[in-house]
């Protein structure tokens, strides 16, 4: 898709009072996938919360809830966020008849069962860049244009030297989408954290339980709408917590593992999802997936969570 034809918006196009007037009757979670984010999911939620929910604003509130998903934290992550104004829901209490699973792309697909609003938020839980216009800007576009399905922040990354993504996003990410799904090669973050779809979407596409769930979710609901549904947004400069260049082995091979699945390419007997080190001890990487929530017979998202304006 040529650029002129993307939606591409920054987070400054949009202010609190118009989109409140605009929200009614849509509902808003935003949810946040946490584990050990002690240090850095407070000040997330309380922002969050200030700015943005009913025990501030009342009727004119924007978010409807704030849901930390707390993926088996041993620090005080569920005691801050708490604290902070969230609700806190543990990723073994929701859905539990099913396998319980593991990984980032398994606590966003119980996000969506735990949620209950019409436009699901997601924020990383160890930003330290975080300010409130990362929600105006991941909603301004869905708000001020039924149309969008689904809107993708991009940002400046001060440890990257600038604009550019990731190094799983450059190394990895979009050599892929150029090679085999050149319509999403001009979506600047593929893998950022920070996006917003309508739950309408999220109930029907699967969702990879490892770090390839954001690459599975870009193509699936560009699939499942297309491209020219798809909204970008700048949200000026995103930092958070750096890993070390041998722990992005596994999410590189989950983003692959996600797009070969997606290409359709069947698997073969001597092929693995194991990553192998010369020198290390082998890791087993997330490979499998979780079906879309409409065929789940336990998901039912108007009993899953508690709404702020019930706290």
């Amino acid at each position: 898709m040529p650029v002129e034809e993307m939606r591409i918006h920054s987070a400054g196009d949009f202010s609190l009072t118009t989109l409140c007037a605009l929200k009614a009757p849509t509902t808003i979670s935003v949810c946040l996938p946490a584990r050990n984010e002690a240090a850095t999911v407070g000040p997330i939620v309380d922002s969050i919360r200030t700015h943005f929910a009913a025990h501030a604003h009342g009727d004119n509130a924007l978010v409807d809830e704030i849901i930390v998903m707390d993926d088996r934290s041993t620090d005080a992550t569920a005691a801050v966020a708490t604290a902070a104004g969230a609700t806190v829901i543990s990723v073994a209490d929701v859905l539990a008849g099913e396998d319980p699973g593991s990984g980032k792309g398994n606590a966003l697909w119980k996000s969506v069962a735990a949620s209950t609003g019409d436009i699901v938020v997601w924020v990383d839980a160890d930003l330290t860049s975080f300010t409130p216009s990362y929600i105006l800007g991941l909603l301004g576009p869905m708000l001020t244009d039924p149309d969008v399905a689904m809107v993708k922040g991009f940002y400046e990354r001060p440890e990257q030297g600038g604009a550019a993504g990731g190094r799983t996003t450059e190394l990895m990410a979009r050599p892929l989408l150029s090679t085999f799904f050149p319509d999403l090669a001009i979506i600047q973050q593929p893998l950022g954290g920070e996006y917003a779809v309508r739950r309408e979407y999220l109930e029907q596409v699967p969702f990879c339980q490892g770090y390839g769930v954001e690459t599975g979710l870009l193509i699936d609901i560009a699939r499942l709408v297309g491209v020219s549904r798809i909204a970008q947004v700048d949200l000026g400069v995103r930092a958070h917590r750096n890993r070390p260049l041998k722990a992005l082995s596994a999410q590189s091979m989950e983003v692959l593992h996600a797009a070969m699945h997606r290409l359709g390419v069947e698997w073969r007997a001597d092929w693995s999802s194991v990553l192998q080190r010369p020198g290390t001890a082998p890791t087993e990487v997330q490979v499998a997936e979780r079906p879309p929530l409409n065929t789940v017979p336990d998901y039912r998202p108007s009993e899953s969570a508690t709404s702020v304006h019930e706290q």
